[in-house]
């Protein structure tokens, strides 16, 4: 197995399922309430164990129950969590989230202790693997991170979600990045993806993935851009498909694919994942 060290966020996803959502100052009753694990980072995380390799996750949460929760559940899914933080002066991240039967949301995120990220540099010890990193995370956790994977030998992927200016401790490094459509818009100011995607490549110095919902994905690696379309399936949630990518595609590189071959079998694995509900 390939080894993938994930530095990123660790929220519960609590969400509340009504027939419609509500306007301000109003309450709508008559939801179905569930509560799922989540966070960009440790969805990555579990998407990469799915694929096979060896997974450390390197985040933060609350000495709170829901944190201990969030923290079995990953260690359910074959994720070592022994370089993830509790911290008792924080609470664990969160997201309420209100679904209408359209499937139209309402999102409010606290991120608590996530904001909290430090890196412990034990987690990139041994052999080296591929470093997977996204901003749902302090820049300077994400930039300390990428500096010692590459004095350790290690490849560096960088899902710029949410989307902010990319630190050039970061470009330094230089990463694989994963944008989706929008991000590389926003980072680029550039709406056209290949545009945006060879801006990108020429700051990083390495290909530029641009993810495009059910259209699958860009790879623009030097001069050759390929389209990798997503196989057709039957939807019944999307939340989570970006992150499913961005955890097999450290997988597969991890495991020695070419980035090409890499990116089809990450576009396939984010399409079967909207086949069922929920973030994982």
């Amino acid at each position: 197995m390939g080894s993938v060290a994930v530095v990123g966020s660790i929220n519960v996803d609590e969400v509340v399922r009504v027939d419609r959502l509500p306007g301000e100052g109003e309450t709508v009753s008559g939801g179905v309430f569930q509560r799922f694990g989540g966070g960009k980072g440790a969805n990555q995380a579990v998407g990469a164990a799915r694929a096979g390799a060896a997974v450390r996750m390197i985040g933060c949460v609350g000495d709170d129950a829901i944190g201990a929760e969030a923290l079995e559940e990953l260690q359910d899914a074959g994720i070592d969590v022994a370089h993830v933080r509790r911290d008792p002066t924080a609470a664990t991240g969160i997201a309420l989230i209100v679904v209408d039967a359209a499937g139209r949301n309402q999102i409010a995120v606290a991120p608590g202790a996530n904001r909290r990220i430090t890196l412990d540099t034990s987690a990139l010890a041994g052999a080296p693997g591929v470093l997977l990193l996204s901003f749902e995370a302090p820049d300077e956790a994400l930039c300390a991170a990428a500096e010692a994977a590459i004095a350790g030998g290690w490849c560096v992927v960088v899902n710029p979600a949410p989307s902010r200016p990319i630190p050039q401790r970061l470009l330094d490094a230089k990463p694989l990045l994963i944008p989706n459509e929008h991000e590389a818009a926003d980072l680029t100011g550039i709406p056209d993806p290949e545009r945006a995607a060879r801006v990108l490549q020429a700051l990083s110095g390495a290909p530029v993935i641009v993810t495009l919902g059910a259209a699958g994905a860009l790879l623009v690696d030097g001069a050759a851009a390929t389209a990798i379309p997503a196989p057709e399936v039957e939807v019944v949630d999307t939340t989570g498909a970006g992150d499913c990518l961005c955890g097999t595609l450290a997988a597969r590189l991890a495991d020695g694919d070419p980035v090409a071959i890499a990116v089809e079998r990450a576009v396939a694995a984010a399409s079967l994942s909207t086949t069922t509900p929920g973030a994982r």
